[in-house]
């Protein structure tokens, strides 16, 4: 009788993912106004029933509770902070992955977690026409891949793979490695573009790790120039420079968060030149190859020196395998991780190359047209050339008349949403003309 109702209920909320991605245009993309902080706190009880409760009960405060505050992130109207794409074979994916709920942090935990994750990250890795030192199966190579988390959280980890590296080489070439490695560590530097993700200050915080933002052109872009004379600078100073550079040494770590999934079309590799420098590379395929999150695709060049970084290898987690096996919690913050590759493997299965080619491809002559658009209105400017499907655009309006944290709902209702801040100059200057920076991703949020 208990396995019957477990079937009931797995098909009525099967039914209701149907009907909500399936009407999900209907519905406005963002909270009503009235949504503030705390509003959840009316609709709840204090505290946990002490008794259990009616699924139907339960499952009518879906719509009650929950769905008044959500940002339909799968509506087609949804085009701010990131794609965030999903499909039905991400889903089912999930689906499986959870239902078999096994903690995969070695390969004896779950050989089909390990070796699944291996082979599909040199499926993608193959894809991307990336290095083939990044693939596991390549009698050349001594990387790999893995599914992390985030890019956030990729970051770090190559932060601290690049730290412990630094750390080993100068303790080897200045003090015979008696040097206590906090020490070495408070003269450590990275680099990163005055433009780069807000997760590599967030990086520099937690590995202690100074971060030095440099400069960009008049394309928002970091010169070799920049970056050699910052060096050069520290390196007076008594700094050790650490990550980013392609020279001097350094480990040079590749964010392609967004853009990393429109590798798989050739003609799209351009910004790809030079990735034979690189020590590692992410991206997320959760954000515009029809996988949800969380699925971030992480490659070191050098596995040893990430899992030298990771390991603490205690009696209890070792296996018979242990000396041949790849063991993915060497190559993490965690322990234990998800089944994360079977909805990745049954995306590329299910759709192909070829159609996930055309779906970027697609995204790609969208974001064109709106780009055509924009600067054939005289009441635009163009700050930031297109890039794949962002277009980043301003609005010309006056500061008097309209506050930039209220411009958003003035111009959609909250129909549509994009990202939006005003340009620093008017942020700081509220008597002249203002502009408003709008970032507006173009995607194609349906469940293929």
């Amino acid at each position: 009788m208990q396995a019957e109702e477990y079937n009931r209920r797995g098909k009525e909320m099967v039914d209701y993912i149907t009907r909500y991605l399936t009407t999900i245009r209907e519905r406005k993309v963002i909270p009503s106004p009235e949504v503030k902080p705390g509003y959840m706190r009316e609709l709840l009880p204090d505290s946990a029933p002490a008794e259990s409760e009616d699924w139907d009960r339960i499952f009518t405060d879906i719509e009650k509770i929950i769905m008044p505050g959500v940002v339909h992130w799968q509506s087609p109207h949804m085009h701010a902070y990131y794609p965030a794409l999903t499909s039905w074979p991400s889903m089912l994916g999930d689906m499986l992955a959870d239902a078999i709920n096994n903690i995969g942090f070695t390969w004896a935990s779950s050989p089909a977690c390990t070796e699944l994750e291996m082979n599909v990250m040199d499926w993608l890795c193959k894809a991307l026409g990336l290095p083939s030192f990044f693939l596991h199966h390549h009698p050349d190579s001594t990387g790999g891949g893995i599914l992390q988390g985030t890019v956030s959280e990729s970051t770090l980890v190559a932060l601290l793979a690049a730290r412990k590296s630094r750390i080993q080489q100068v303790k080897r070439t200045e003090s015979d490695g008696d040097l206590d490695d906090s020490v070495v560590n408070s003269r450590l530097v990275a680099y990163a573009s005055d433009q780069a993700h807000s997760s590599v200050e967030k990086a520099g915080l937690i590995s202690l790790v100074k971060i030095r933002f440099l400069p960009t052109d008049d394309c928002f872009s970091l010169r070799g120039d920049t970056l050699r004379r910052a060096i050069q600078e520290d390196r007076r100073r008594g700094l050790v420079p650490t990550m980013v550079g392609a020279e001097e040494g350094l480990w040079l770590h590749v964010d392609a968060a967004y853009a990393g999934s429109a590798f798989i079309c050739p003609e799209l590799r351009g910004p790809l030149r030079g990735i034979e420098y690189a020590d590692s590379f992410v991206f997320n395929p959760s954000k515009w190859m029809m996988v949800h999150f969380d699925c971030t695709a992480f490659w070191v060049k050098d596995k040893f020196k990430l899992q030298q970084t990771f390991s603490v290898d205690p009696i209890y987690l070792r296996h018979e395998n242990s000396d041949q096996a790849t063991d993915f919690m060497h190559w993490q913050i965690p322990l234990s991780r998800r089944f994360r590759s079977i909805k990745l493997w049954f995306v590329m299965r299910s759709f192909g190359l070829k159609n996930l080619q055309e779906h970027i491809r697609h995204g790609v002559e969208m974001a064109k047209l709106l780009e055509s658009l924009v600067k054939s209105d005289p009441n635009f400017d163009m700050p930031a050339e297109r890039h794949l499907g962002l277009v980043v655009f301003c609005l010309k309006v006056s500061y008097l008349h309209l506050n930039w944290k209220t411009l958003l709902f003035r111009i959609v209702d909250g129909c549509c949403m994009c990202s939006t801040s005003p340009t620093r100059e008017s942020a700081n200057n509220v008597t002249k003309p203002t502009f408003f920076k709008l970032a507006l991703y173009y995607t194609e949020n349906t469940i293929m």
